[in-house]
């Protein structure tokens, strides 16, 4: 493994995904579906909690949910100083923003130099990305191809494994590792909770697509902060 000082962090694509349920109520799912959630939720209820009543949560199974929003930030050097570029992919129609997407790792991030970046990425953002492409007849990138390859093969880089040390009993959010490190937070809106009715009540992507920009941003200041190195500021940051 690579020493996270020696990473070029301008061949690191930093990214995040806002993932909501399929439908916008339980009862819009097709009936063989409605059976397979009702197995699923069994797992994931609590205090007798009925398939319908945590239908919210499907979102964040590749299997019930689909993806919203990817936004995705690199960082390059000008006159000495670190800046990042933040874009984002959002819609509705998930097969044209995840082909966009792939257009993009096709395009630069199809050698073994190259790293994708996400907290928690490892068990949440790149498999979810994969297997939706999947669902969606893409042909999966490079950058995501890791079927059949061993834990320690995968060219990903995970900020919240980074913080584990060698640790697998707990999650830490990234909310918390901001506030303990003093990055500029980005749960100063909406949380991961809340996405699911700003897109299915609100139908508010653009503040689905603002929110996903900034978890973006702090996992680019967090990976700089492990590696004791200054953060990038509002002032350097561009969006496109």
């Amino acid at each position: 493994m690579i020493p996270l000082k020696k990473i070029d962090i301008t061949k690191v694509l930093f990214l995040d995904i806002e993932t909501v349920p399929q439908f916008a109520n339980h009862s819009e799912l097709p009936e063989l579906l409605s059976e397979l959630w009702s197995i699923k939720a069994l797992k994931l209820a609590k205090n007798d909690e009925l398939p319908e009543e945590i239908y919210s949560k499907a979102g964040i199974f590749a299997e019930f949910g689909k993806i919203v929003c990817i936004s995705v930030g690199v960082c390059f050097y000008k006159d000495n100083v670190l800046k990042c570029r933040i874009k984002s992919f959002v819609g509705d129609d998930e097969a044209v923003l995840l082909n966009d997407f792939v257009t993009l790792l096709n395009d630069f991030y199809k050698t073994d130099d190259n790293f994708l970046c996400a907290h928690n990425g490892k068990e949440f953002d790149f498999p979810f990305l994969a297997r939706r492409m999947v669902v969606n007849n893409i042909d999966i990138p490079f950058a995501l191809d890791v079927r059949g390859a061993k834990p320690w093969e995968t060219p990903f880089i995970d900020t919240m494994d980074l913080w584990r040390f060698g640790d697998y009993k707990s999650y830490t959010s990234l909310k918390l590792l901001t506030t303990i490190l003093g990055i500029p937070s980005p749960k100063d809106d909406i949380d991961g909770s809340m996405v699911c009715d700003v897109y299915w009540k609100e139908k508010d992507l653009q503040r689905i697509e603002k929110y996903c920009r900034k978890d973006v941003c702090a996992i680019i200041n967090l990976f700089l902060r492990y590696a004791n190195k200054e953060i990038v500021s509002e002032d350097n940051i561009e969006n496109v």
